[in-house]
């Protein structure tokens, strides 16, 4: 009788590997992000990607990053963290404490977001916007609010 297999893949692994799917189905020409919440029995509780509102159709829309504000997609755009709670049918007492898996850090609004609905880690893939003012602020509110941040390095054939 043989043992058990040693190669499984880590948790961290199999939920990034989740979020990086999820970021499969975001319409952004420039920027793909996907999020997955896991509950701290190891259980998703949810997915979202970065996109327009349900109401919106992803074919009229104008995906471009202009200075114009009525035509700049980052004021439609609902983000992936925000996707995987407002997509969430169960109470978010499951949320709490729990860990969403993101591959890229998450903006400010985001992290507001994360503390407000009990999200206790966020593990992270991509950190891109690192020196940003933006991303300074999202750990500034993870830091004050308790909420733990960490990036995983994954090899790039593991999200293929």
């Amino acid at each position: 009788m043989s043992g058990k297999r040693k190669d499984a893949i880590t948790w961290d692994e199999f939920f990034m590997r989740v979020a990086y799917a999820a970021s499969l189905r975001s319409k952004d020409p420039q920027t793909q992000v996907g999020a997955c919440i896991a509950d701290t029995n190891q259980r998703i509780l949810s997915v979202g990607y970065n996109g327009t509102p349900e109401a919106l159709s992803d074919e009229e829309f104008p995906w471009d990053v202009t200075d114009d504000s009525i035509q700049d997609k980052h004021n439609f755009v609902i983000h992936a963290e925000a996707n995987a709670i407002l997509n969430y049918r169960g109470s978010l007492k499951d949320v709490q404490d729990g860990t969403i898996y993101v591959t890229l850090f998450p903006c400010q609004e985001c992290a507001k977001t994360l503390v407000q609905a009990g999200i206790g880690e966020v593990v992270y893939l991509d950190d891109k916007y690192h020196d940003t003012e933006g991303a300074e602020v999202s750990r500034l509110v993870l830091d004050r609010c308790g909420v733990t941040y960490r990036q995983v390095s994954l090899p790039v054939d593991a999200l293929v």
